[in-house]
């Protein structure tokens, strides 16, 4: 008993941290999955994924709560993206049996190589908040980026919360702030899309998930309330940080020598 207390105590420490980091720039599913995977070696990978997207689901929407009420989130195109994200995220979990995702694993890499440069190098990037795309626009390229963000997300998944803030800031002209907080509203989307698959197929603990859930939650409060204190400046260094180590874990996993 005092084994399971201390392993759930480790648990919702994670979902702390990654509800803290995913709340600002996401990629809090870098910290939490590899520590579930970690304490939980008894479990079903299925079983894992589906109780760590109550907490994910949960931090996510109290984060966009915060977010909702102080930063602008233009909402016709944030949602087209939300409702396609969650669409294809689901085709896109189909997917996996048909195809192998390591495939995806060395253009990801190479992709997000290629964000952080280009942040990094354009010290301006998402340092204002100018939307650059009509009101006809928005929903248009909202569709586009829901479609291929979502059915990545179903697919593979890792440096999701990423690619959505580099979009929103790149193709749309938000700044990192606002992108943060539309982030959120189309990682929601795919997280309940998840969710829902997960629950009907039983691959959920419950007495597991929500102790992780509350913490996440906690985090993601905490997360939000920074982020909104510090400013983009800060929400930008914070994205870079992120996503060099989401390019050192891939990098790992596609170089690593065989055994």
């Amino acid at each position: 008993m005092e084994f399971l207390d201390a392993t759930l105590a480790l648990l919702c420490a994670f979902a702390f941290l990654a509800g803290f980091v995913d709340s600002i720039v996401g990629g809090g599913g870098l910290i939490q999955l590899p520590a579930m995977l970690l304490l939980l070696p008894g479990v079903p990978v299925p079983t894992v994924l589906g109780t760590g997207k109550v907490s994910s689901a949960a931090g996510t929407a109290v984060a966009l709560r915060r977010y909702a009420g102080q930063v602008p989130v233009r909402w016709r195109a944030v949602g087209a993206a939300a409702v396609t994200a969650g669409v294809f995220s689901f085709l896109g979990a189909r997917a996996v049996s048909l195809l192998p995702a390591e495939l995806l694993r060395p253009l990801v890499l190479g992709l997000l190589v290629v964000i952080a440069i280009y942040t990094f190098w354009r010290k301006d990037f998402g340092a204002i908040h100018a939307p650059r795309l009509s009101e006809q626009k928005e929903p248009l390229y909202g569709v586009a980026v829901g479609l291929v963000i979502g059915f990545y997300d179903g697919f593979f998944g890792p440096g999701t919360g990423s690619f959505l803030l580099f979009a929103f800031v790149g193709l749309f002209g938000y700044d990192f702030l606002s992108a943060s907080a539309s982030s959120k509203v189309v990682n929601l989307a795919t997280n309940l899309t998840s969710l829902a698959y997960f629950a009907y197929t039983g691959h959920i603990l419950w007495h597991v998930a929500l102790p992780m859930a509350a913490c996440n939650m906690l985090g993601s409060a905490l997360g939000a309330r920074l982020a909104l204190r510090q400013g983009v400046g800060f929400v930008r260094v914070l994205f870079l940080v992120v996503v060099c180590a989401i390019i050192l874990k891939l990098g790992w996993e596609t170089f690593k020598p065989l055994p």
